[in-house]
């Protein structure tokens, strides 16, 4: 979502996509490499064709490299996609799905398309997803109440969008709801 500077105020994209990259996920090495340490863990040893379990950022780097091939998540299928789109566009509530989906679905899309079947499918269905919960979370922001948001279910991504005009309009609720007889000049918050 384009946002005007005055409302940068929340994590970027690129960056929510830096800290769902620590998500564990599943690779077919195809490559033989021991245990390996880093800061986050001990990952490893690769063995293949056995799979293994190792952080998104770890599987991008060797499938760049050609030397793994990344299994999606059960959540990254066609079939698994329509049923939550069907349940979004027919359900008040949101869908359950990963805090993290939309900036993994995004990297794996970018990065290992090839490991998935039906790309195309799958992109096209994660545009309708957004879609469908962005209408609800904007229907969601006009029922904002002084005292609390309630909107469960919602990714990291869908949050961080929100956070601004959330910020923003409560800010203004609590100074209406403070001094409802002197309203407050809104060009200033």
């Amino acid at each position: 979502m384009a946002l005007p500077q005055s409302l940068r105020t929340s994590v970027t994209p690129p960056e929510l996509e830096l800290i769902a990259s620590e998500q564990l996920i599943d690779i077919v090495p195809l490559v033989t490499m021991e245990k390996t340490a880093f800061i986050s863990g001990a990952y490893g040893p690769l063995r293949p064709p056995a799979k293994a379990r190792v952080p998104l950022w770890i599987a991008v780097n060797l499938k760049l490299k050609k030397k793994c091939h990344i299994v999606p998540p059960e959540w990254l299928s066609v079939e698994f996609l329509q049923d939550r789109l069907s349940r979004e566009t027919s359900n008040p509530g949101f869908s359950q799905l990963p805090f993290q989906f939309a900036e993994i679905s995004k990297v794996i899309l970018d990065i290992a398309s090839d490991d998935l079947e039906n790309p195309d499918k799958i992109r096209t269905l994660l545009k309708d997803i957004r879609e469908a919960r962005q209408s609800k979370s904007r229907e969601g922001i006009t029922k904002l109440d002084h005292s609390e948001l309630g909107l469960s279910g919602l990714c990291s991504m869908e949050i961080n969008e929100i956070r601004p005009f959330f910020i923003k309009g409560m800010n203004v609720l609590t100074k209406l709801i403070r001094d409802p007889e002197h309203p407050p000049n809104l060009d200033e918050t």
